[in-house]
């Protein structure tokens, strides 16, 4: 399984150093490229919720190996795309394999593992792709684009994806279905679509109108309605909803829920702005971008230990605080930052800024069950997922525009700067809404939340 998790979770940071390269060779705008990554982090969280369903008629074996088949076409079509819209799409069927792929590792190991030792041991192995990802994620990409094409970004995924695919069919056990589960089908018609009007709205504000573009209007007006009536829906239904929106009624859980949202947002924001900085403004190659990205990375690898470490003897507010505080002002560097900046402290920031990142993980993932009934966990879990994944598309694609609308009016570099000082304004915003976390959490999570997804209702 790990073979799969890694090529899914490479791919939502190795197409960070490839926007410049793409943006030249396919002759699309930022705020179009952009769609590249934010279309794939869509559709890992949107696809979140029917996992549990599709796992209860397929079993997980069986799901798993189709989940990594659709990846595995998704990777071989991007790698034939013939334009922006193309790849897009492309990078969308990507999501999908990749978004099941995912939290169905999570609840296979949580089913399989005996103890919770085992548990906690198997948690952590799982955990190493995640943590590595935006460490190797960017160098790869990097190493591809100086030796290839950017095709070869999305062809390095067949071997993983057919290793993975040899390696479950032997050594994943084969288990029946499980009891079936309803699909609130009317939930994701109305979630999917207003997610992406919102997000395609945003994406068009750009150029001369702003707002009042009817380009920009009617797909934000119409996501917005869309999005209201899923959630009107979602709480007169409750436990039969798609997402079940009753779990945010708590407020660790719906503080961790925002936070985890605006984490997403600076993280996957910021993977869009760093590279196209070091190519755009200081000429740097891809694999040079992808070198320099790697402080960002090893910070986070070595405070996330560091965080649970510190939860033993402070709240979870104070750690999601500090963590928030550091990414904060990490960033500052960059929004102050012009063409002939020196490097050095800018790599000392984004080690900074991963220590900070690493930081708030933990505190969030934890608060967020505080206080939860055990069968209020699963969904929760649910909520907090796609939460993150939204953020970070949102994060895209409204830094995109603001770059590219910055752009018009001013030199490069002052646009990264404003572009940076808004990723700065997320992050100080994520760090006044971390004082609602409790200041004394009694966290004492189940033991197999993920389990539980395949016999929830959603």
């Amino acid at each position: 399984m790990l073979v799969g998790g890694v090529a899914v979770i490479l791919d939502s940071t190795i197409v960070s150093v490839a926007l410049h390269e793409l943006d030249a060779e396919l002759g699309a705008p930022v705020s179009t490229i952009q769609w590249v990554s934010t279309g794939y982090l869509l559709a890992l969280g949107v696809v979140i919720p029917v996992v549990g369903w599709l796992q209860s008629h397929l079993g997980a074996k069986r799901l798993w190996m189709l989940a990594l088949t659709v990846f595995l076409l998704g990777s071989v079509l991007c790698s034939f795309a013939w334009d922006a819209p193309s790849l897009i799409a492309f990078r969308v069927v990507q999501g999908i394999g990749g978004g099941v792929m995912v939290p169905l590792m999570t609840t296979m190991i949580m089913q399989s593992a005996g103890s919770a030792a085992d548990r906690t041991r198997l948690m952590s192995t799982v955990a190493l792709p995640a943590a590595v990802g935006p460490i190797l994620g960017p160098v790869i990409g990097g190493l591809i684009l100086g030796a290839g094409s950017w095709r070869w970004l999305f062809l390095v995924n067949v071997p993983l994806c057919l290793a993975g695919l040899v390696l479950a069919r032997r050594l994943l056990p084969a288990d029946p279905p499980g009891r079936r589960v309803s699909l609130d089908l009317v939930g994701l018609l109305l979630l999917s679509p207003a997610l992406v009007a919102l997000l395609w709205g945003l994406s068009n504000v750009h150029g001369n109108g702003g707002f009042s573009r009817t380009d920009v209007a009617a797909p934000l007006l119409t996501g917005a309605l869309l999005l209201a009536a899923f959630v009107f829906r979602a709480l007169r239904r409750r436990g039969d909803a798609l997402v079940d929106l009753e779990v945010l009624r708590s407020r660790p859980t719906w503080a961790a829920t925002t936070l985890l949202f605006l984490s997403g947002a600076s993280l996957y924001g910021a993977m869009l702005l760093l590279p196209l900085y070091w190519q755009e403004l200081r000429g740097m190659t891809a694999l040079q971008a992808g070198l320099l990205l790697i402080p960002q990375g090893v910070g986070s690898l070595l405070s996330r230990p560091a965080a649970a470490r510190l939860m033993d003897h402070v709240s979870a507010r104070w750690v999601a605080l500090l963590g928030f505080a550091g990414v904060g002002v990490a960033t500052i560097p960059f929004a102050l930052a012009g063409p002939d900046t020196a490097i050095w402290p800018l790599l000392v920031a984004l080690f900074g800024r991963g220590l900070g990142l690493g930081l708030v993980m933990i505190p969030l993932m934890t608060v967020a069950f505080v206080g939860l009934a055990h069968d209020r966990v699963p969904h929760a879990s649910i909520v907090t997922r796609i939460a993150q994944q939204v953020g970070g598309s949102m994060g895209v694609a409204l830094l995109a525009v603001i770059l590219a609308t910055a752009g018009a009016g001013h030199t490069p570099a002052a646009a990264f700067d404003i572009a940076f000082w808004w990723t700065v304004g997320f992050t100080t915003v994520a760090l006044l809404l971390a004082f609602v976390l409790p200041s004394r959490p009694t966290p004492d999570p189940p033991p197999e939340p993920a389990a539980e997804l395949v016999a929830t209702k959603v």
